[in-house]
């Protein structure tokens, strides 16, 4: 099961560009639709720790999946698999990279990758808001949280301190009220 999840977690870290975020939808078809080592809504739950965990997102992805799955040698294992691939390539790169970097055909092939990752980073916000169960009446919450981070520069973690605050008194405000006769 360790060696059949290093490779899924290598196999995923070697052929994403794009980083953390373009590796969402790709690690939810390989561990929630090939695997099915968990369901939508555990990689759901997964994610969202991962979001609030400091650190490197793909990789606190692969290691919260890992433990998940395996316990700790779980966690150490995702890690390594997702993360070798990106370390053994930028070690190449930088070696090589001086020969290269001027090519035409190089920057030519950057030019056509970089909307392709907007894609796939954009793909699964909107997978994510139809799983997070989100309605007319809270599509407001990821409206006001992007324009604040894009116009006005706020830190994201006020916003997930904000939300998470604001949930928490709604939950709690929600209980009171059923608990009133």
């Amino acid at each position: 099961m360790l060696l059949k999840f290093f490779l899924s977690c290598s196999k995923i870290g070697a052929f994403t560009l794009g980083g953390g975020y373009a590796m969402i939808p790709i690690m939810e078809q390989e561990f929630v639709d090939r695997h099915h080592w968990m369901n939508k809504q555990e990689f759901m739950d997964i994610m969202v720790v991962a979001q609030t965990t400091p650190g490197i997102f793909s990789i606190d992805m692969a290691s919260h999946i890992g433990y998940k799955l395996k316990g700790v040698w779980g966690g150490i294992v995702g890690a390594m698999g997702i993360a070798l691939p990106s370390i053994i390539t930028i070690t190449l790169i930088a070696i090589f990279f001086q020969n290269f970097k001027d090519n035409i055909y190089v920057n030519k092939f950057f030019c056509g990758v970089r909307p392709a990752v907007v894609a796939l980073i954009a793909a699964p916000c909107f997978k994510m808001a139809k799983t997070a169960d989100i309605t007319w009446s809270t599509s407001w919450i990821p409206l006001v949280s992007c324009l604040l981070i894009w116009l006005l520069g706020v830190s994201p973690i006020w916003i997930i301190l904000a939300a998470g605050i604001g949930g928490y008194l709604w939950g709690q405000y929600n209980k009171r009220k059923e608990q009133k006769p």
